[in-house]
């Protein structure tokens, strides 16, 4: 390939074939840089000068590390020496994500194809770029409005709790207030109490941090917060999130919890996981409150290995899931249900996936209830410390 850019002036007008490729390399969508042997720079588009800040009469002729930040920059001639001297190629015909530098200092990423051709004037490597930026700033706006759902989905969650969850609330305050009017009673009539303050304190402040650490528990559960994710036993998180959703229950119901003998750690978001065992576990109950059967409402919760997953199973003695709800069983805001928006079933697959798991059903009929199953990745490095335990 001939420096068109550069020698064309030397030789006279271009030709219709060297016009030709000039249209196309300025017209390009992606960046194209062509450099030598020694790394200056042969070619550079229109679409590279928009990218970079610099016109192509400004880096012609120079070293391609010009564009380049300076961790690259340093190594970028001894790698090509490297590649010429050896044939051993660690970019080229790969694509990879890299990052550039604009003329005003500013670092940026990009996504960077290099290939190579043998001309006439020597070997010489082509370089197509393409500014990730656009792409970069979709990506993180996106995972701000999945953020914001997932948030959303949680205060759904609660405000359908919201009854029950008050009633909960109630019954320690009402006790914390029955044992304070107690005191003043006996105070008012110059009853001496005081081999009993004590006690009644002691109850008294007992009901008093019941009642906070159900706020608390409220709290942190609806929080506004960024994912964070940390390694956890999975059937504690699963304990927990049970005890939530029972919070002033008003059925009645059996729950037969089966916790696996041992479980590996998982890498999770633990408020995020458990909003998927809150909502799988209130879905569970209230299909279990219909099954219309003679049967005594239950519901069954087992958790356990699966070669390198984890797997939690819920499942309930309801009527199942028809198979027309079946294909919108996922949908956000689908829901058939008067309260809520819809988002439970949804959000809590997307956030299976997200962990790099799955939210799957099994939707039962015919006198059998249905069971959705949440699989989640073991940690890897504790997967290897296992696979090694007992080897030689």
């Amino acid at each position: 390939m001939k420096d068109i850019q550069s020698d064309s002036s030397e030789i006279g007008p271009p030709t219709v074939s060297e016009a030709r490729l000039l249209s196309v390399l300025d017209t390009a969508a992606d960046g194209i840089i062509v450099i030598d042997e020694a790394a200056r720079i042969l070619v550079f588009n229109k679409a590279c000068e928009a990218m970079f800040g610099l016109p192509a009469a400004d880096v012609l002729g120079e070293n391609v590390k010009i564009v380049m930040p300076t961790e690259y920059a340093v190594e970028h001639d001894s790698y090509i020496s490297n590649y010429i001297g050896t044939g051993v190629k660690k970019i080229i015909g790969i694509g990879r994500e890299v990052r550039g530098r604009h003329s005003d200092g500013t670092i940026f990423p990009l996504e960077l194809s290099v290939g190579e051709a043998q001309t006439p004037a020597g070997r010489q490597f082509i370089g197509i770029l393409r500014d990730l930026r656009p792409r970069k700033e979709s990506e993180q706006r996106l995972a701000e409005l999945q953020s914001e759902l997932v948030h959303l989905a949680r205060v759904s969650a609660i405000d359908e709790m919201g009854a029950a969850i008050a009633h909960e609330l109630n019954q320690p305050l009402t006790a914390l207030l029955l044992y304070l009017q107690a005191v003043r009673r006996a105070h008012a009539r110059g009853i001496d109490i005081n081999a009993q303050v004590g006690d009644i304190l002691d109850k008294a402040a007992g009901e008093a941090e019941r009642a906070g650490h159900i706020i608390q528990r409220m709290r942190q559960f609806v929080e506004k917060r960024e994912p964070e994710r940390h390694l956890r036993q999975l059937d504690p998180l699963i304990d927990d999130a049970i005890d939530l959703t029972l919070l002033g229950q008003r059925h009645r119901i059996r729950i037969d919890r089966e916790p696996a003998p041992v479980l590996p750690p998982v890498m999770v978001d633990p408020v995020q996981i458990q909003q998927i065992v809150v909502n799988l576990v209130r879905n569970a109950i209230e299909a279990a409150t219909q099954c219309g059967n003679g049967n005594e409402p239950a519901i069954r919760i087992v958790t356990r290995r699966t070669g390198a997953d984890v797997r939690l199973d819920v499942h309930d003695n309801g009527p199942g899931i028809a198979p027309e709800a079946l294909p919108k069983l996922f949908q956000a805001f689908a829901s058939s249900k008067r309260r809520g928006m819809g988002l439970g079933l949804a959000i809590s697959r997307t956030i299976a996936q997200n962990h790099g798991g799955d939210l799957t059903v099994d939707p039962g009929g015919n006198g059998s209830g249905a069971c959705f199953s949440l699989v989640l990745p073991a940690a890897p490095d504790t997967m290897a410390n296992q696979a090694g335990e007992g080897s030689v």
